[in-house]
């Protein structure tokens, strides 16, 4: 291990908060990149890899790291990915508590997790989710409300509507990255507020 790694090591467990930032600096875009090749959601990925350096940070002082940081992060959130697909696996057919949230995978992982991170969002996340549904452009929300809650087929909403069932599709596809982007920004200010509790 280089001795630059030791030093931020040695500073992360005596709570210095720039050893903790530049475990964000250096560290966080590559594992959000690496986390999303497993879970194949960005959003999801930021959470999982959120929650681990958030981990890393509240067990600080009893922490041992042999192999470089960068490779003992990367194994700490693979194994948070696997964790996760594993559990999907054995709850496939367990139906989420809202109707059209498995459009966010994220909601699965923090659901059952243990770690303060997941419990911070699991109280919140729903609620900004229905909230960025409702700031959804009017036959946007409508067409996506359909479709996700009302669990109709798109030839059907496009009956309903008047539409294309194209018409449908683009606005399924344009309501999804509209929530994501808006619940991205709260994900960050959320992240942001616990770097604040630790000052």
């Amino acid at each position: 291990m280089e001795q630059t790694e030791q030093l931020i090591i040695e500073q992360l467990k005596t709570g210095n908060e720039r050893a903790y930032k530049f475990l964000y600096d250096h560290h966080y875009q590559i594992l959000c990149h690496f986390a999303s090749q497993y879970v194949k959601d960005d959003f999801l990925a930021e959470t999982i890899v959120g929650d681990v350096i958030f981990h890393l940070w509240e067990v600080r002082e009893s922490i041992e790291i042999r192999s470089s940081l960068r490779s003992y992060l990367m194994t700490s959130v693979r194994n948070r990915c696997l964790d996760y697909l594993k559990s999907q696996q054995s709850q496939h057919e367990m139906p989420m508590s809202s109707p059209g949230l498995q459009d966010f995978p994220v909601l699965n992982y923090i659901k059952g997790d243990d770690y303060p991170l997941g419990r911070l969002l699991e109280k919140e996340l729903e609620g900004k989710i229905m909230k960025a549904i409702s700031r959804l452009p009017e036959e946007c929300r409508q067409v996506f409300h359909l479709s996700r809650f009302e669990e109709k087929k798109y030839n059907e909403i496009a009956d309903e509507l008047g539409i294309s069932v194209n018409t449908v599709k683009y606005h399924i596809k344009h309501a999804l990255a509209l929530l994501h982007e808006d619940l991205d920004k709260y994900l960050a200010v959320a992240i942001a507020l616990l770097f604040e509790q630790l000052k």
